[in-house]
């Protein structure tokens, strides 16, 4: 007998073999996406264009470090604090990277607490991590003043190649512009679990299904995905 599927009027009709037969099915949504809300779906559709950006952006960077024949700043000496009489280097940005890791976790335990509807601890948990995250991007601000009081442009840099400066601005820019929207909409999400909005089903933006812990979330892989950007920033980047 051979296989039927229903369409959008509730007929039947017979399924397409072999490749268009998958084509079919992603189509109709028999397989697809069956059991995954629209919210956390168009999630992951965003997070799968924005690797594309990171990734276009740490291209574009090894490319201009690669081809450049003036020599490329020696991130230790760059991004070294002057500490007790000393230059440590990478100190700033290995306290950063921890802090943000530390958040990923905290995102993680909030997550986990939504699951049990356990209100008061997620919303904690939520806030801590937009705590960790806001601390981020202040030092990040620390640091972006620092090298701009050295001398450091997109246009050039006291240390070497011009691309430098370009490359740092835009691609830490880029994520600490994401960052920076993460923390404010962990506060959003944050009060409405502290209102208790997802048990009433009061209505309003960012507001799921009475019950549905869904968009803390949804909120988790967002960050989860920032956390693991800043990984590949600070391998290419700093260590590199």
């Amino acid at each position: 007998m051979a296989d039927t599927t229903l369409t959008h009027i509730g007929r039947t009709q017979p399924r397409p073999a072999g490749l268009q037969g998958v084509a079919a099915d992603w189509s109709s949504d028999q397989r697809a996406f069956k059991n995954v809300s629209w919210g956390k779906a168009m999630m992951w559709i965003f997070l799968l264009s924005d690797t594309f950006v990171f990734g276009c952006f740490l291209l574009s960077y090894m490319t201009a470090r690669m081809s450049t024949r003036v020599p490329w700043p020696n991130p230790s000496e760059v991004f070294a604090l002057h500490i007790g009489g000393s230059n440590v280097p990478l100190i700033l940005i290995a306290i950063m990277t921890f802090v943000l890791i530390s958040s990923s976790g905290t995102m993680a335990m909030a997550v986990n607490f939504g699951y049990r509807r356990d209100r008061r601890k997620t919303a904690i948990l939520m806030l801590l991590t937009a705590a960790l995250g806001a601390t981020f991007v202040g030092m990040q601000a620390f640091e972006w003043t620092k090298l701009i009081s050295e001398g450091v442009r997109p246009w050039g840099n006291p240390w070497g190649a011009a691309q430098f400066g370009s490359s740092f601005f835009m691609i830490t820019g880029f994520h600490g512009t994401h960052v920076t929207f993460g923390v404010i909409f962990l506060i959003i999400v944050a009060r409405k679990v502290w209102r208790g909005d997802y048990d009433t089903g009061r209505p309003g933006f960012f507001t799921s299904r009475r019950g549905s812990y869904e968009n803390v979330e949804i909120m988790g892989l967002y960050w989860h995905f920032v956390d693991l950007v800043w990984v590949f920033i600070f391998a290419f980047f700093y260590l590199w």
